[in-house]
């Protein structure tokens, strides 16, 4: 008997799959929200198909409320995965919107308003996360804060602290509380940059921050294998998100992601499938590595 063979979609030019500059997107308030983006973000809605490679898994994303967090929240969702996001407080609109796309996928959702730049905010998401999922097997430290200048002097203490503690310190808090109670075939999965790598010399107190979750992923690695937990990272390029209308200067804005071979910025739904493979079974020889994403531009 002859079978119907499946239908694949035909391959798309991989420069023209997503708006390119210059973007009519003017300055907005940090932290930004999706509904004031222009043009709007890409993350998966209409197009990201699960396979079940995430079927019964719990998952904790940072910063899961928009741009690369709310993609991989979708993805997890459609892959058949319960998912925790963490936001910030003034990010609930967005935040309701990802739980929706969740639910709507089946999958159990749960939002939790706060600051990870506090350590016991850190721990409390843990808890809660294996509470109201039933479990954690999936870790995503993906929240990021940044400030832009153009001079190290403008570049103030405050904002150097805050860019270590949202970026580096919460992703420590969050494995040192999660770690001992994964079991084995889990996964944690952390946000790097190419900033890790080529840093932007207006992004002085962020790149570092990028290049210390590199260091802190593989090392991470080590450990966690005792137990079984693979630890990996993903490295962006541009990607159109709310942080760089909310942080970046408008003529960086509108020009964002120019420089690449595509030719444009990254939507964020381009980046999910790496963070699904990286949770899956299919990566289960893959730890202590960094997943470059970065349109042709970076050595990652």
């Amino acid at each position: 008997m002859s079978k119907t063979p499946m239908q694949h979609p035909t391959p798309a030019d991989p420069r023209s799959a997503g708006p390119a500059p210059d973007y009519p997107q003017p300055s907005i308030d940090p932290p930004g929200l999706e509904s004031e983006m222009t043009p709007v973000a890409d993350h998966g809605e209409t197009s990201y198909q699960g396979l079940g490679r995430l079927t019964g898994r719990k998952a904790l994303i940072t910063g899961g409320d928009s741009g690369i967090g709310r993609a991989v929240a979708l993805a997890f969702a459609r892959e058949g995965a319960d998912v925790l996001i963490s936001h910030l407080p003034e990010e609930e609109v967005d935040a309701r919107v990802t739980c929706d796309w969740i639910t709507e996928a089946g999958r159990i959702a749960v939002a939790v308003p706060g600051d990870i730049q506090h350590e016991d905010h850190c721990r409390r998401l843990v808890d809660l996360a294996i509470a109201g999922l039933g479990g954690l097997d999936i870790v995503v430290n993906n929240a990021a804060y940044q400030v832009t200048h153009d001079r190290l002097e403008d570049f103030t203490t405050e904002e150097l602290d805050r860019s270590f503690r949202t970026n580096v310190y919460a992703m420590f808090w969050i494995c040192r509380a999660a770690l001992p109670r994964l079991e084995a075939g889990a996964s944690i999965i952390n946000t790097a940059s190419i900033q890790a790598f080529d840093p932007s010399p207006n992004l002085l107190t962020y790149s570092p921050t990028k290049a210390a979750i590199v260091n802190f992923t593989k090392g991470l690695s080590q450990v966690a294998m005792k137990q079984g937990v693979r630890v990996n990272a993903v490295a962006p390029g541009p990607v159109w998100t709310p942080l760089i209308p909310s942080t970046m200067p408008p003529d960086k804005v509108q020009g964002f992601g120019h420089q690449t071979a595509f030719g444009r910025a990254a939507q964020p739904v381009e980046l999910a499938p790496l963070f699904v493979f990286l949770a899956s079974n299919e990566a289960r020889y893959v730890t202590g590595e960094v997943y470059g994403a970065t349109g042709g531009q970076s050595p990652v």
